[in-house]
């Protein structure tokens, strides 16, 4: 189930939508081996109540241990850990809910832990150290806390960005267009050469000169 829709806001975008790694959950699956473990030595034990009571001890048992990790579903299915445009959002809770929201202009530092078992799943702890009362906000069950570190950095980094200036679109360079001069120096040397100041020749050379400019 993603991020309600109506809890972002206007012109911000959702980069990471993540539930808790899948051993939130399956942890507590576990804890029914060593129940069970008891269940058996208690109903092996000759005793006259064991006898009378020990298949209703039985199902009560199977019953909160069902109801409890249907419980833990629930939870894990209602927590959310998102990063977007603008902020880091953490909300859980069936009931009573949580929730932790972290500015990304406020955010100092991130630091993440894995142990052995943690890398092999894909699972860890996140640190974020924020400006602010709360100081240090910490985060378990996290899939790939090294990932979801370095994805937080990207949109800080996005963000503090300026704004990009508007490309202009590149000036239509115009072909270069003949000169006005040259066409009335054309003329001014026909009117020398009509007026005996220079001749013919000189006249079709500097002409061949000038038409070479245009």
């Amino acid at each position: 189930m993603p991020y309600p829709d109506h809890l972002i806001q206007d012109g911000e975008t959702v980069a990471l939508d993540l539930r808790p790694h899948w051993w939130f959950f399956s942890r507590n699956i576990l804890t029914g081996i060593p129940l069970a473990i008891i269940l058996i030595v208690v109903l092996n034990s000759d005793t006259d109540w064991v006898a009378d009571y020990g298949g209703i001890l039985l199902g009560l048992v199977a019953i909160a241990w069902a109801v409890w990790l249907g419980l833990k579903y629930l939870q894990w299915r209602m927590t959310y850990f998102v990063v977007t445009s603008r902020r880091v959002i953490y909300r859980s809770g069936v009931i009573s809910k949580r929730g932790v929201e972290i500015p990304l202009e406020r955010i100092n530092n991130i630091n993440f832990h894995q142990r052995l078992i943690d890398r092999l799943i894909g699972a860890g702890d996140l640190d974020i150290e924020s400006a602010g009362k709360d100081g240090q906000s910490h985060f378990d069950f996290i899939r790939h806390p090294d990932g979801v570190q370095h994805e937080i950095y990207r949109q800080m980094e996005t963000r503090n960005m300026p704004v990009a200036m508007v490309q202009q679109p590149p000036a239509v360079v115009s072909p270069p267009q003949p000169s006005a001069a040259v066409p009335e120096q054309i003329e001014q040397l026909a009117r020398l050469r009509d007026a005996g100041h220079i001749t013919a020749a000189e006249y079709e050379a500097k002409k061949a000169q000038l038409l070479d400019r245009m």
